[in-house]
């Protein structure tokens, strides 16, 4: 069996260290100077069934007491919420594509608060972070804490994609950190439940909100850049965008986990030179590959994820990255508030950083904006959770209507 030398195999183990950081709460995003001048490469055309609606279940009622109770007994995800509704949540099943554009059958859950006959909701599209198991998958989860149906008991309806790879779709690898097939389960999700919406009588108001956390915050901006470039419908009702701590920019987000390890293992971090893995032998590669792999994924992880990015990233292959993963160098045309902590390990505030400059560079200027976590005594990645719910809901407040 081949065995790495002692220096390769420690140095290989510190970054795979950095890397099960971002895979276990999040992503990545990174940049190469395009050529096309930060516009995101045509996807292949979609199937003409995508979004198409197949099945829609209800799956029962949450009472307000209940979600109230919820938020109590945990320790606060989203501190000060205050439920205002009880809700009803539906599983919907729908077409869309996986990483390699074929089509394929995932699911959701859309929680619609219980309003007076007749009344409006704004819609409000929860993109979550990262999962290992399917049973936390939102249309799997439509439990009181579930942060889809607390945001619903707020007034909004949650639209909340479980994304390729969960639910109807487990078994098919989750495309993570792939920016087109991310893109495309939540826009083909919002076009399913509007379908749903309009044969079940449930009426919005016309207003669309784009917010997520983690891998969920790069997932937002994948699916708000796609909705710009194809000029979908959903994006003349789209208000705001409130995207926290994601990876949006795969190499500086890297970049960032590798300096942590040069900072806290510093004989390691000197053999951590760009470009290192290139000039590796191939079983060398294929050795720290499978290592890799066996440390990203949890034993109890019972879903399946799509390599490519780790392979494009052990390859060196910047422009690849940037090809598949890149959501952060482009023009946005509605308001995007990020938020992010500068002690976040997880993912580097760097991203965020990374991911402004180049907005802005581009003349969005005040459409874009980075608020920095304040949470005490570390403003690090889990730490910036609750805050970032508060701090959504009061962006989304000042322009939402109808709750």
């Amino acid at each position: 069996m081949f065995t790495l030398p002692m220096t390769l195999s420690a140095s290989r183990r510190a970054l795979a260290l950095a890397l099960i950081a971002t895979l276990a709460a999040c992503g990545g995003g990174g940049n190469d100077d395009p050529a096309d001048g930060g516009t995101p490469p045509p996807p292949p055309p979609p199937p003409v069934r995508a979004g198409q609606l197949e099945t829609a279940a209800r799956l029962g009622s949450i009472a307000a007491a209940d979600i109230a109770a919820a938020l109590a007994a945990k320790e606060s995800l989203a501190e000060g919420v205050v439920p205002r509704y009880s809700v009803t949540a539906y599983r919907l099943e729908y077409l869309t594509t996986d990483a390699d554009g074929r089509e394929v059958r995932a699911s959701g859950l859309v929680s619609v608060p219980q309003k007076p006959a007749g009344a409006q909701s704004p819609v409000l599209s929860y993109q979550h972070g990262t999962l290992f198991r399917d049973a936390e998958a939102p249309s799997n989860n439509a439990v009181a804490s579930e942060v889809a149906v607390v945001l619903a008991s707020l007034g909004y309806i949650v639209v909340a994609p479980d994304y390729v790879g969960f639910g109807a779709s487990r078994g098919t690898p989750h495309p993570y950190l792939l920016a087109a097939p991310s893109a495309a389960a939540t826009v083909d999700f919002l076009t399913a439940a509007r379908t749903w919406r309009g044969q079940a009588g449930v009426a919005d108001n016309g207003q669309l909100f784009l917010t997520g956390y983690s891998e969920g915050g790069y997932v937002t901006l994948a699916a708000h850049r796609a909705l710009q470039a194809s000029a979908s419908p959903h994006l003349q009702q789209l208000r705001m965008v409130v995207p926290g701590a994601g990876p949006y920019d795969v190499q500086t987000t890297m970049d960032g986990l590798v300096d942590l390890v040069r900072q806290e293992q510093p004989v390691i971090g000197a053999l951590l030179n760009p470009g290192l893995l290139r000039y590796l032998g191939g079983s060398v590669q294929r050795e720290v590959r499978r290592l890799l792999l066996r440390a990203l994924i949890p034993g109890d992880a019972d879903v399946a994820y799509d390599t490519r990015f780790i392979d494009h990233f052990l390859a060196d292959d910047v422009r690849a990255l940037d090809r598949a993963s890149n959501v952060y160098d482009w023009k946005p045309g509605v308001p995007v508030r990020l938020y992010h902590g500068r002690d976040d390990r997880t993912v580097p505030y760097a991203s965020s950083v990374s991911t402004v400059r180049a907005m802005q560079q581009r003349g969005a200027g005040d459409l874009v904006s980075l608020t920095e976590c304040r949470a005490q005594p570390v403003a690090g990645h889990l730490q910036c959770v609750p805050p970032f719910i508060t701090f959504m809901l009061g962006q989304f407040a000042t322009v939402a209507q109808d709750l």
